[in-house]
């Protein structure tokens, strides 16, 4: 028996008679043949640290710590293990360098997984795959009985009409992309053209970066504005450095550009000042 142990519960945690989110419980069976601390977030590090002594202690000799917090590479999906079952990745790595980013020093450029099942895509970079592939994941994904998410986020430089066409036959309940630098602008704009051309009923959002060393609060607000303009629902993600800290006033700021009903209040505000 492998128990996973978690620094922290989120969306996307499994949950099951083998997952721990602390210490070792006085009761804990006693044919556990591995423990795995798995960490996502660098500022849960201490943490983990801290649960690898406690049942490094309890169970001498089989425990490990990893996941993408240790700079680690993945190795192939399996689901339900590390992410509730219903996530799934298709593939690791990314083709480009962002500064903020640890995908690219951690996994390298794309590598292509056996396919798995699933119905939220939470692949780094998946429009960077292969057309072969990204028929694969199709062919999976339009036979699964839940609405079809894609969370990890779709690089709107590289998405074509190609890929379009095949997202409309999945219906998908959400597409998320980014708008994190510069750069992001202008393919976003042309994303939204695109996705818009062909009548896209999914919610269509937007990861924003904001916050990090030398941002500003009128810069951010202008690219979540900007967001908007290109046909898409804006979220804010704060930026943090390694130890997990953040500015408080940001803080207050992301969240109101992180709750979708406030969101969509900001939205109808704009649209009333701008109808174009």
């Amino acid at each position: 028996m492998i128990i996973r142990v978690f620094p922290r519960k989120t969306a996307a945690t499994p949950i099951d008679d083998n997952v721990r989110f602390g210490p070792p419980g006085m009761f804990e069976p006693e044919n556990i043949t591995a423990v795995h601390i798995s960490v996502t977030f660098t500022h849960d590090l201490a943490k983990a640290e801290f649960l690898l002594s406690e049942w490094e202690y309890r169970y001498p000799g089989i425990v490990s710590i990893g996941g993408p917090a240790t700079g680690s590479a993945g190795e192939n999906f399996t689901p339900g293990l590390y992410l509730k079952p219903g996530y799934v990745i298709t593939s690791r790595g990314c083709r480009n360098r962002c500064w903020f980013c640890s995908v690219w020093k951690r996994e390298g450029t794309i590598r292509e997984l056996p396919v798995t099942i699933g119905n939220n895509v939470l692949d780094d970079n998946i429009l960077a795959t292969s057309k072969e592939h990204f028929k694969s994941v199709f062919d999976m994904l339009k036979n699964q009985k839940h609405r079809i998410e894609f969370t990890g986020g779709l690089e709107a430089a590289i998405l074509t009409e190609w890929h379009v066409k095949k997202l409309k036959d999945l219906k998908p309940k959400q597409l998320f992309f980014a708008y994190d630098t510069p750069d992001d602008k202008e393919p976003l704009f042309e994303a939204g053209k695109l996705l818009h051309r062909y009548l896209f009923k999914s919610q269509l959002r937007c990861y924003n970066l904001i916050g990090f060393p030398k941002d500003t609060f009128q810069a951010a607000e202008k690219r979540l504005h900007e967001t908007i303009a290109a046909g898409f629902m804006p979220m804010a993600m704060l930026w943090r450095n390694d130890s997990g800290t953040v500015d408080q006033t940001w803080k207050r700021f992301q969240r109101e550009w992180a709750r979708p009903a406030i969101i969509r209040t900001k939205i109808k505000e704009l649209l009333s000042v701008n109808p174009t």
